[in-house]
């Protein structure tokens, strides 16, 4: 398999991009995909998060994009904002070196008034969640009748979110003459049908969700239904991790793991579908920040999260499907850095491991859980605290504006200030605990840009 972009008869401006980008070499599922891609074929592809996939259809669509035409000529349509988000910056990053590419991102969950002013100004690309996408084109704000290439990214969770009717309305509204690439980490037979629906003889490609077992310890945990949360958070003091994800089936568990864990003194938010968009943005920040050290949540509002350095993953109930699992323990153990994924398992779930025994193609470790007792003594409690500025890059604000104000203003050592996420409305920035209060204090009685914003520690 040849691996080496220049392979592909990609556009001048993309190879040089990707030389300085450092992109060397394809992974498996780019250079499985992009040749069909590129030769303007269908596609349908299993890969699991991180394997580049969007590399993949994002160097295809740029490839076959006019510039001069400044129509709508592609549309990816993601299950989150957050996924939406991320494949937006990706493709902007690829494309930076063709001069004037619009890529538009229409999202739930964000003011609809910039996007119809946007949308007035014109794209070349959209990206966004199905439901937004479907609002815009009813209202006749949106015009697809000129899309040559449709993206579907990670299909299977549009269908788990329950965006089946609105994924068909906006697919009705794009020309049946195109190019559809399907994305998807699982292949149910929903995923097989609505490849049969929308696409025209589709090349199919895979990359198996597999993991380097040198990088990622597992064991499984027999336990019985009552004493599920005391045995996560005895793993969790026994452990010590600095940041950990807990994934639940349910929404309902969800909330009630990290409703209880926070009473046993646990530094715990719950992620989950009903949480309003700004409540969502505060807690994945908070966990990024590192001013959270453990996350609960269910599979589908997890998926397509960017967040690094996960020490360890915990399932607190199996999931039906082996393939989830996998994608569950992938979230730890990245960046050659060594991952622990910690199972828990009923009686009831014993059928359930042992499918996920048989995909693995490798026997399960099992430890007892008896011998590891919760101490709330022992449990890592964050080195950071989030601090949110009532002020964005809409007030011009920006990181080093942040660091500035922080380090000379404040007196604040550089070391204390972590990460810093400047949204349209709003700015979060992580600060250490020992420094929030003259953080707090310089933020409210100081100025930024010649102006005073509010800032409130987030709890």
């Amino acid at each position: 398999m040849n691996k080496e972009f220049a392979s592909l008869g990609l556009k001048n401006a993309l190879l040089d991009n990707l030389e300085s980008m450092g992109f060397k070499e394809m992974t498996d599922i780019q250079a499985m995909s992009l040749p069909a891609i590129i030769d303007g074929k269908d596609v349908v592809a299993k890969a699991k998060t991180g394997s580049g996939k969007t590399a993949a259809f994002g160097l295809g669509l740029l490839h076959n994009l006019n510039v001069q035409r400044f129509r709508v000529q592609a549309l990816v349509m993601c299950p989150t904002r957050e996924l939406a988000e991320q494949v937006a910056l990706e493709i902007r990053k690829l494309g930076r070196g063709i001069h004037n590419i619009k890529v538009l991102t229409l999202c739930g969950g964000t003011p609809m008034g910039p996007q119809i002013g946007s949308l007035e100004h014109g794209a070349h690309i959209i990206v966004g969640t199905p439901g937004r996408i479907m609002d815009h084109l009813f209202r006749q704000r949106l015009d697809l009748s000129e899309v040559n290439t449709l993206v579907l990214d990670e299909a299977d969770r549009m269908l788990d979110m329950g965006f089946e009717v609105e994924m068909a309305k906006v697919i009705e509204a794009v020309p049946l003459d195109r190019q559809t690439l399907l994305f998807s980490a699982t292949y149910p037979d929903t995923i097989a049908q609505i490849s049969r629906d929308v696409q025209r003889s589709p090349i199919e490609v895979s990359v198996e969700a597999t993991h380097e077992t040198s990088s990622i310890e597992q064991i499984f945990f027999e336990v019985e239904e009552p004493h599920r949360i005391k045995a996560v958070a005895a793993l969790l003091s026994h452990y010590q991790a600095e940041s950990a994800i807990v994934f639940c089936n349910t929404k309902i568990a969800c909330q009630e793991v990290a409703d209880e864990l926070t009473r046993l003194g646990v530094s715990a938010l719950a992620l989950h579908g009903d949480l309003e968009q700004r409540d969502r943005t505060q807690v994945l920040t908070r966990f990024a920040n590192r001013s959270v050290s453990v996350l609960i949540a269910t599979d589908v509002a997890s998926r397509g999260l960017d967040i690094k350095e996960v020490n360890a993953v915990i399932s607190y109930q199996i999931t039906p499907d082996p393939e989830v699992h996998i994608h569950r323990i992938g979230r730890t153990g990245r960046a050659e850095a060594k991952g622990l994924a910690l199972t828990l398992c009923t009686p009831k779930e014993m059928p359930r491991a042992n499918a996920i025994e048989d995909y693995q193609k490798a026997k399960i470790k099992w430890t007892g859980i008896q011998s590891i007792r919760f101490h709330a003594n022992r449990l890592v409690q964050p080195e950071y605290a989030t601090i949110c500025i009532d002020g964005g890059k809409k007030s011009k604000i920006r990181p080093d504006d942040i660091l500035g104000a922080l380090t000379k203003d404040a007196d604040i050592a550089g070391d204390d200030v972590g990460k810093i996420n400047v949204t349209a409305t709003h700015t979060y920035v992580a600060v250490k605990t020992r420094s929030v209060k003259r953080a707090l204090k310089q933020f409210n009685e100081g100025k930024l840009k010649g102006r005073k914003f509010k800032a409130r520690k987030l709890s």
